[in-house]
């Protein structure tokens, strides 16, 4: 596949190479269907344990799908030739708990001491959603799933601690309880929802203004339903402060090898 070819219905690999290659700077929602995504956390080796405990305590937001070894940026069992400092559309950078950055590549960043984490991401089970028949609104679209910061705790460990992200797609009802039945499957990828209708009993004041992302209409006939969603620990790590810490941008992840069907429970 050409660098800068359209990746939507690429494999894994090919999509990373047009990524890395600045064919697509966007959302990955929609890109190489039934393969998985990851949402991404690097961590200087010194936090790494405290993170693997915070995400184990927290396995709706923070399904482990992978973890590197100190100053490696290949992720062998995700997939071949996966460069983490350039194959994901856009990044996040912290230093001692502060937004400092928001490149398209890290390159410049990266250190022998830190440790990557590969987290399942909610993209991963739309296309499951979509061979059903149902429409994932910020896919029709073409925008950025929306994701709300809600009044929900994680679980916390060491200075790992903060609210639980969530992201919402829009379904009528008897869609919704298909989307519960087919999310359930997909325990490393967030699993089913977290809460259904009612924003507010979660503290979302605003269903049209998240936190992050893109907001999408919700529709009178139909129920806002949420998810857990891979950016929760970047409040906890806003909190933790470490001395530098590098995240996927909010929707631009990490398009792995391994097929959704990897990961799908029996």
């Amino acid at each position: 596949m050409d660098a800068h070819a359209e990746p939507a219905a690429a494999g894994g690999l090919a999509t990373r190479l047009a990524i890395r290659g600045g064919a697509h700077s966007g959302s990955t929602a929609g890109l190489a269907p039934g393969f998985a995504q990851a949402n991404l956390a690097i961590l200087p080796r010194a936090f790494a344990a405290d993170f693997l405990s915070f995400c184990e305590l927290n396995p709706k937001p923070c399904p482990l799908i992978g973890v590197g070894t100190p100053g490696d940026f290949s992720l062998p069992a995700l997939g071949d030739d996966i460069d983490l400092r350039t194959d994901l559309p856009r990044y996040r950078v912290w230093c001692d708990g502060a937004l400092v950055d928001e490149p398209t590549e890290i390159s410049r960043w990266w250190r022998y001491d830190l440790v990557s984490f590969a987290i399942g991401c909610s993209f991963s089970f739309e296309q499951a959603l979509i061979e059903a028949g149902l429409e994932i609104r910020h896919i029709t679209r073409r925008c950025n799933v929306p994701m709300y910061r809600t009044s929900l705790a994680t679980s916390p460990a060491g200075p790992f601690r903060g609210p639980l992200v969530v992201s919402m797609r829009p379904f009528a009802p008897a869609h919704a309880i298909r989307a519960i039945e087919i999310t359930s499957r997909f325990p490393k990828m967030h699993g089913a929802p977290v809460h259904i209708g009612k924003p507010d009993l979660i503290g979302i004041a605003d269903i049209a203004a998240p936190d992050y992302g893109d907001a999408v209409p919700v529709g009178d006939d139909e129920l806002p339903v949420f998810w857990a969603c891979g950016v929760t620990p970047q409040a906890a790590i806003a909190n933790a402060r470490p001395d530098l810490c590098i995240t996927h941008y909010p929707g631009a992840m990490l398009v792995t090898d391994r097929r959704n069907v990897d990961f799908a429970a029996a």
